[in-house]
């Protein structure tokens, strides 16, 4: 809501300045972080029915605010910031989603269904994006609170499908001991920076494209900041579907090589000032994105299952691979919490750039490196052996 919302506040009278705007679609990917935490860890508490009710009720609050505030063009920026940071309750709701559904399906196929799963809930960044523009245009004024309040009816329809067809599984249950224990675990943390890559650029992206479209090319009139995001979504389940044929770490690598590659495009024409270039080289920007997310939510499983075998003694198969599900379901949503880290450093980057050199290009470099870090640890933890038998670790048998 805010990444379109933020756009169209100085119209409606606001006079935040261009840092703050950006603060504004920053806010809520940092809550929506340190809130995925708790939302994971909920699920194996009080049941994946239960807590998605709960958890779409509670969607009342960001809309709510949104609505009342951005009729008031004197609310001091605090209290505009305070009330985009509820928006962050969304983002925890994408970690308990993932840890929820990953107890349904087997490791074959949890590539393509996590990614299917996901590539559901992204599609909520595009439909805003998409739809609020038109909704608070018509009569051709600017009504900004129906960005909040065309939410409200789906948010109950959400709770009450929720209430009726989900169901809370008995296997997915654990303490809460069992769940953090995972922090202490090399490859969720190995598999939270590739994450950060991935999923971290795609929210990230999302919550930017629109303002850094905006000023770098401000006589655009069209609206074809929804197309980014709506891509990156559709990407991610085939993302999934490549992982599960090819080994996630493959795609993977060569997804963060192309990644780097369309940072290097985009950069290339903001300088030139090509609108048509900008966009072709942003578009593949989100397309990679959705390709990693799906190819490293598959990783994870394999690993966890992958090791709990590896320590498993005699006649205990059935044990590790019960404990390789629930660590898998944990982990999902803690990667998916720092990953969303993304959302609130991507957009401060280009304020941060835009304020010190007039231009986006100096956190896109940095962007750029980041991509070849994720691609040479890629490499190393899971596919080594290509290259050097005997020096790699053992998951790469796995075919992670």
């Amino acid at each position: 809501m805010w990444s379109v919302v933020a756009t169209r506040l100085p119209k409606a009278g606001f006079t935040y300045t261009t840092d703050q705007l950006f603060l504004l679609v920053a806010l809520p990917g940092l809550v929506g972080a340190f809130m995925r935490f708790p939302y994971t860890f909920a699920v194996p508490r009080f049941g994946g029915r239960n807590w998605t009710v709960v958890s779409a009720a509670l969607l009342l609050i960001p809309t709510a605010s949104l609505a009342l505030l951005v009729t008031r063009p004197d609310t001091p920026f605090w209290l505009m910031a305070l009330a985009a940071a509820t928006s962050g309750l969304g983002g925890g709701n994408f970690a308990s989603s993932m840890a929820n559904i990953s107890f349904f399906y087997p490791d074959k196929k949890k590539g393509l269904a996590l990614g299917i799963n996901a590539a559901g809930g992204n599609l909520g960044v595009s439909s805003v994006q998409l739809l609020t523009p038109m909704v608070i245009g018509i009569g051709g004024g600017i009504h900004l609170r129906s960005a909040g309040l065309m939410w409200m009816p789906l948010i109950v329809l959400a709770g009450i499908g929720a209430f009726a067809f989900m169901n809370n599984l008995k296997a997915a249950r654990s303490n809460f001991r069992d769940q953090v224990a995972v922090a202490k675990r090399k490859h969720t943390w190995v598999m939270s920076w590739l994450y950060i890559g991935t999923f971290g650029s795609f929210v990230g992206y999302s919550a930017a494209f629109p303002l850094l479209l905006k000023t770098q090319f401000p006589d655009v009139s069209v609206n074809v900041a929804f197309v980014g995001p709506l891509v990156g979504s559709m990407a991610r389940p085939l993302g999934g579907m490549l992982a599960d044929k090819c080994g996630g770490a493959r795609v993977t690598l060569w997804n963060f090589a192309a990644m780097g590659c369309a940072t290097i495009g985009v950069v290339y024409f903001i300088g030139t000032g090509s609108l048509p270039g900008f966009l072709a080289t942003f578009v593949s920007l989100f397309v990679t994105t959705g390709i990693g997310n799906g190819s490293t939510f598959r990783m994870i499983p394999v690993i966890f299952r992958a090791e709990a075998l590896k320590s498993a003694a005699p006649g205990e198969t059935d044990a590790a691979l019960s404990r390789a599900r629930r660590d898998s379901a944990a982990v999902l949503g803690f990667t998916s919490a720092i990953g969303a880290l993304g959302g609130y450093f991507i957009p401060q980057a280009f304020g941060a750039s835009i304020r010190a050199t007039q231009s986006p290009t100096t956190a896109l470099a940095f962007f750029f490196g980041f991509y070849c870090t994720c691609a040479v640890t890629t490499w190393w933890y899971y596919l080594r052996t290509s290259w050097f038998v005997g020096r790699a670790p053992s998951l790469a048998a796995a075919n992670v």
